[in-house]
C-alpha cells in the first residue's frame, strides 16, 4: 500500500504558475531526492506538502488518510494546520533554529508547549510527559552526535552542527515523513559531508524521507526514487539508476551535464 500519495498538486503565484500537477507515490521507509535548477519549484513543492504554502489544487494522502485537500485548505482552523503539519517535519536551508535558546531548549520547545496546551492531562501527568521529552531530547542529539553540545547556544557550534541540530528537531515529534529543503546549501563543503552522514544514518525500513538536494552523488547513493523537476512539473521520475545512468529527457541530459561540469 501506498504510504504517501500526492495527486495533482497546482500552485501559481499571481501569474506564473509554479507547480503544474505534481503526482507522485512513496511506500513506507522509502528515501525521495528531489533535483532540479533553481526555479523548477522544488522548494515550493515541500512547502505545499507541510502547508508553509496552500497549494490552489491537489490532494495529499497518509497511510490511506486524506492529510491536504486543497480546496478545502482555506477552511481549516490554525489548530487543525498545526496538527497536520506534525505529519512531516522540516529541516530548512538555513537552520532556524531560536538564537535565545539553547541547543536542548530548541529541541524541546515546540513539544513542551503542546504538551502544556493539552487540556485532557493534569498538571502531574503534563509534568511527566515534559520529563520523557527532555529525555528524548538528549537521546536524539545522541542520534546526530552533539550530546555534548546540549547547553550550548547556536552561536557557539558550526553551521553543521547547527543543521544537525535543526534535524534532530524534526525528529522530536516522530514525523511520519522527513522532509529536507537543501539542507547543505548553507555550509561548505567539509560541513557539507558530516550532515549528509546523518541524513544517510536516518534511513531505516519504517522512516520516510524527501530530500530536496543539490548533491548528485548523495541523492545517487541515498535514494530509492529520483525525482527530476523542470518548469513546474515533473520532467522524469525513476530509480537512481534509471534518472542518472539512463537518462532520458533532454532536459535532464542538459542539467546532470551542467551539474557534471560543476562538480
Amino acid at each position: 500500500m501506498e504510504f504517501l500519495k500526492v495527486n495533482g498538486i497546482y500552485k501559481k503565484f499571481d501569474n506564473t504558475e509554479v507547480l503544474k500537477g505534481i503526482d507522485f507515490t512513496l511506500e513506507k521507509g522509502e528515501v525521495l531526492s528531489i533535483i532540479g535548477s533553481s526555479g523548477s519549484g522544488k522548494t515550493t513543492l515541500l512547502r505545499c506538502l507541510n502547508l508553509l504554502e496552500r497549494a490552489d489544487k491537489g490532494t495529499v494522502e497518509i497511510n490511506g488518510n486524506l492529510v491536504i485537500d486543497a480546496e478545502a485548505e482555506a477552511k481549516y482552523t490554525d489548530r487543525q494546520i498545526r496538527e497536520k503539519r506534525l505529519h512531516m517535519g522540516l529541516v530548512f536551508q538555513q537552520f532556524n533554529l531560536f538564537p535565545q535558546y539553547n541547543v536542548v531548549d530548541n529541541l524541546t520547545l515546540a513539544p513542551i508547549l503542546r504538551v502544556k496546551e493539552r487540556k485532557d492531562l493534569s498538571k502531574e501527568q503534563k509534568n511527566l510527559e515534559i520529563e520523557k521529552i527532555k529525555s528524548r531530547a538528549l537521546e536524539m542529539l545522541q542520534t546526530v552526535g552533539l550530546s555534548e553540545k546540549a547547553r550550548s547556544y547556536p552561536c557557539e557550534i558550526s553551521g553543521g552542527q547547527q543543521q544537525r541540530v535543526a534535524i534532530a528537531r524534526a525528529l522530536m515529534l516522530n514525523p511520519d515523513i522527513l522532509c529536507f529543503d537543501e539542507p547543505t546549501s548553507a555550509l561548505d563543503p567539509e560541513l557539507t559531508g558530516e550532515v549528509l552522514k546523518v541524513i544517510k544514518s536516518l534511513k531505516t525500513s519504517d522512516r520516510t524521507m524527501i530530500i530536496v538536494t543539490h548533491e548528485m552523488e548523495f541523492a545517487k547513493n541515498v535514494s530509492d526514487k529520483v525525482i527530476f523537476m523542470a518548469d513546474g512539473v515533473i520532467e522524469e521520475m525513476g530509480s537512481p539508476e534509471d534518472v542518472f545512468e539512463f537518462p532520458k529527457s533532454q532536459k535532464l541530459i542538459a542539467f546532470l551535464n551542467k551539474a557534471n561540469e560543476t562538480f
